[in-house]
């Protein structure tokens, strides 16, 4: 047991270079490449997720901007349909005021043309009694003296 303690520790002292050599490899690989490349992974990452933040936000920001777009071009719409309809309404009491501007006109030339028709009228007939009554006193003129004349 003796020798094989002795092989067992001679082993170890073979051993204790290698394990000191593996020792410095991983801290010189710790020190050299990991820690610098776990440095720039994380800045990457951040950069990367700051990339994907921005994008986001400024995803956010056109929506914004698109609702605000639309919802003005809506208000416009709104507001050059509401002027049209103003006008149409303007327009519709002009023409009705001028229609009824017309009628008016045309219903006081109809009694001014009544009147006249009825002033015409009573004319004529004052004509035509006047004409009867000197007619009617023609043909007793006429008549009486024939009458008178031929009866004796």
């Amino acid at each position: 047991m003796q020798e094989l303690m002795q092989q067992v520790g001679a082993l170890f002292l073979g051993a204790v270079p290698t394990a000191l050599l593996f020792i410095v490899l991983v801290l010189a690989y710790q020190f050299l490449i990991q820690q610098p490349l776990t440095v720039v992974l994380k800045d990457r990452r951040a950069r990367t997720d700051g990339a994907v933040e921005e994008a986001h936000q400024a995803i956010a920001r056109a929506e914004a901007k698109a609702a605000e777009y639309t919802a003005k071009l809506r208000q416009a719409r709104a507001e050059i349909f509401k002027a049209r309809e103003e006008r149409i309404r303007k327009w519709t009491a002009e023409r009705d005021a001028a229609v009824e501007a017309a009628r008016k006109a045309a219903g006081a030339r109809v009694a001014d043309a009544k009147a006249q028709v009825q002033s015409d009228a009573e004319h004529a007939r004052l004509g035509v009694q006047a004409a009867a009554s000197d007619l009617a006193s023609q043909i007793v003129r006429a008549v009486l003296p024939a009458v008178a004349g031929g009866g004796r």
